[in-house]
């Protein structure tokens, strides 16, 4: 924690840590010397960025209105480290009143900052679905109930579900990730286990997916003389940017860290600052990294992921203007959250 001069808000300011399982193929001299392991998603410059700001703003402590808190989590990859930590009081002793972080984008020229009102990541729900048939030969179909063909007719209803039943201008994902059953070329399958991911950005559309998948494979599979059986495990929640403070801290952003302000579309993937968000008003910026000419346009998550440095110092000062500016009381905070 860095405690200011002058009174004022406590402002939280996060930063991600953990990589993920990839053997980096970039060829940097800094390149992960973990085998199959990588920051593939910029989590090490996230970390960079926070003590970066850090350093500034512990210099500045003397003009620096209220406390900064400086949240560096595990585990965003999963299995999360946002609601641990905020169970454990990283939010309290003092409360938190507002929060931020930034995440690099690839999407985004280097020099350009994403700040949006409102959803910017989807929730992030996973699910095994099992289709149970009853075994027999393959020479003998009729005597049995062949789980891979329901198994098949299920994953083609399975996608009427964002195609016919969501609205089209909403966002929403029904995706079949991993498929396996059976045991040789002449056996019919018994039972066939699919895994998968919901995603949507409205709460209420993320409650209906999952009644919708069970209805549609429960239906089918018993068209097929077989049964389905779904076991969901809930995600992150939709990370949802307080609208007010996105519109008053663009401009403020784009005067204190010289940078281009957009409205970055938001995207599918998880995060769990969701929780943070949930707790107290939020902003997650997206920081352009893009620069084609050092290579740096793979999306996260690739092994050949890289990103222009040269943006870093774009995102320590958008963190320093955030912690200042709220802590200042400069913007106000909403009277009512976003839903």
């Amino acid at each position: 924690m860095i405690r200011g001069a002058l009174a004022g808000r406590t402002v939280a300011l996060r930063a991600d840590m953990d990589a993920l399982p990839i053997a980096e193929r970039t060829g940097l001299p800094f390149a992960s010397e973990v085998p199959d392991t990588m920051h593939a998603c910029g989590h090490d410059a996230h970390v960079a960025m926070l003590l970066g700001a850090a350093t500034l703003l512990q210099a500045q402590r003397a003009s620096l209105h209220g406390n900064v808190v400086l949240l560096f989590q595990p585990a965003e990859e999963g299995p999360g480290g946002a609601e641990p930590m905020i169970a454990e009081g990283a939010l309290e002793n003092p409360r938190v009143e507002c929060a931020a972080m930034l995440h690099v984008d690839v999407r985004l020229p280097t020099g350009t900052i994403g700040v949006t009102p409102g959803p910017v990541n989807a929730s992030a729900d996973e699910f095994t679905l099992r289709i149970v048939g009853r075994g027999g030969h393959g020479a003998y179909p009729h005597t049995g109930v062949d789980a891979i063909v329901a198994a098949s007719a299920v994953v083609g209803a399975l996608q009427s579900i964002v195609s016919r039943e969501i609205d089209p201008l909403a966002s929403a994902v029904v995706t079949i990730g991993t498929i396996a059953g059976g045991y040789r070329n002449n056996a019919l399958a018994d039972e066939v286990v699919m895994t998968g991911t919901l995603r949507a950005h409205d709460p209420a559309i993320r409650e209906a997916l999952a009644a919708r998948v069970e209805r549609i494979a429960h239906s089918v599979a018993e068209g097929y003389g077989a049964r389905s059986i779904l076991e969901l495990r809930r995600g992150y929640p939709p990370v949802v940017n307080e609208s007010e403070i996105a519109r008053g801290f663009a401009p403020i952003l784009a005067r204190e860290a010289g940078v281009a302000v957009v409205e970055a579309a938001p995207t599918m993937g998880g995060e769990d600052f969701a929780y943070i968000a949930l707790a107290v008003p939020a902003l997650q910026m997206r920081l352009g990294i893009r620069n084609e000419g050092i290579g740096a346009m793979r999306s996260g998550h690739s092994a050949e992921f890289v990103l222009d440095e040269a943006a870093l110092p774009h995102g320590v000062d958008a963190l320093v203007a955030f912690a200042r500016t709220m802590g200042s009381g400069a913007l106000s905070l909403p009277a009512k959250r976003n839903p």
